[in-house]
């Protein structure tokens, strides 16, 4: 294994999910035996912090693509590195920059979602989704999809609980709320007030913030007058354990929703983006979780509704915990360095 570069972002407005996956393959990548450099606009003191203590190397750019100085500054790390794979995860990464990574005669895999570019020029396209095989993606003769959940990529502290099992309460009295790295509709503020609606004795709720959240301030002031039992956590590194925790969960409909698939968590998948809105379309048709779409419309009253009536609906949790747990089996960060290794040596 030799040098894996990553290009990926977070902050307020595009979250954290790009990076936090990126941030499994790199550690599959050097538990393997390979070295890692992220290269990328992220100024969160806490995510950095984290590669950090991964022993990854960081190169900070200054703006983001479009701007010129990041394919510049992306090309002089990637001189001297020929053999290398550049991964690249980021909706404002477009067909230029790919174009230019082949160009510059390095190996390219493109983490994507909902095949919004009308061209690939990627080696590999990795979409981790239910509805990846339902998409059409336009690619060069070499280019080879890799579509499904099969390759779903989750972090080293989740692979730990592998061979778990989770017990389905009859009535579910905990539940967990993640909406993702940075939330800037402050949809989270919505579901601690719908939790205050449901009746049921007993019930907890560890509601998790992520680092760019702008929202804290107001979180804690609504949860200190909560009568319901409610608590706030800002930037969990139990994550895994907070999801074991749990009888269900309010999650947005991003990456976090493999990880809670992964560990069996019933789950009430939010859309607040138009790509989030493709992923609970294949949520939905494969029965895994139950979906909202708030990107138009956010109702207190319907996810009360919701909720109460899963938490209340044990076959109903039951059937979602092990369609999740056979859907995600922790295998996917093998399998795609498996398919690294070979395409490096094919070509």
């Amino acid at each position: 294994m030799k040098r894996l570069f990553i290009r990926a972002d977070a902050g307020t407005r595009i979250g954290a999910g790009h990076f936090m996956r990126c941030l499994a393959l790199a550690q599959a990548w050097k538990d393997a035996g390979g070295e890692v450099s992220f290269i990328t606009a992220c100024q969160n003191d806490d995510l950095l912090q984290r590669l950090r203590e991964e022993g990854f190397a960081i190169h900070l750019l200054a703006n983001p693509h479009p701007d010129p100085a990041d394919w510049n500054d992306t090309k002089g790390l990637l001189t001297g590195f020929p053999d290398a794979w550049l991964v690249m995860d980021g909706y404002h990464f477009d067909e230029t920059y790919q174009q230019r990574v082949k160009e510059a005669g390095n190996r390219l895999l493109v983490i994507d979602d909902i095949a919004h570019l009308k061209h690939y020029y990627a080696d590999i396209v990795l979409n981790q989704n239910l509805h990846a095989e339902q998409l059409h993606y336009s690619g060069e003769p070499y280019t080879q999809l890799l579509l499904g959940t099969r390759y779903v990529l989750l972090r080293r502290e989740f692979l730990a609980w592998r061979n778990w099992k989770r017990e389905i309460p009859e009535v579910a009295r905990r539940v967990l709320v993640t909406l993702g790295g940075s939330d800037p509709e402050n949809h989270t503020l919505g579901v601690i007030q719908a939790l205050q609606k449901i009746d049921i004795p007993g019930l907890e709720a560890v509601v998790v913030i992520g680092a760019s959240n702008p929202h804290a301030s107001v979180l804690e002031t609504e949860v200190g007058k909560s009568k319901a039992s409610i608590r706030l956590v800002r930037s969990a590194r139990n994550m895994p354990e907070l999801m074991a925790g749990a009888d269900v969960a309010v999650a947005s409909a991003g990456s976090t929703v493999w990880e809670l698939a992964f560990l069996g968590v019933p789950t009430i998948a939010v859309a607040t983006t138009l790509v989030e809105e493709h992923l609970i379309g294949g949520l939905q048709k494969h029965g895994l979780f139950l979906g909202l779409n708030w990107r138009n419309d956010f109702s207190i009253q319907q996810l009360g509704e919701t909720l109460d009536d899963l938490m209340r609906d044990g076959k109903r949790r039951d059937d979602m915990s092990q369609l999740g747990q056979r859907l995600v089996d922790g295998n996917g960060c093998e399998n795609m360095l498996g398919c690294l290794s070979k395409l490096k040596a094919a070509r």
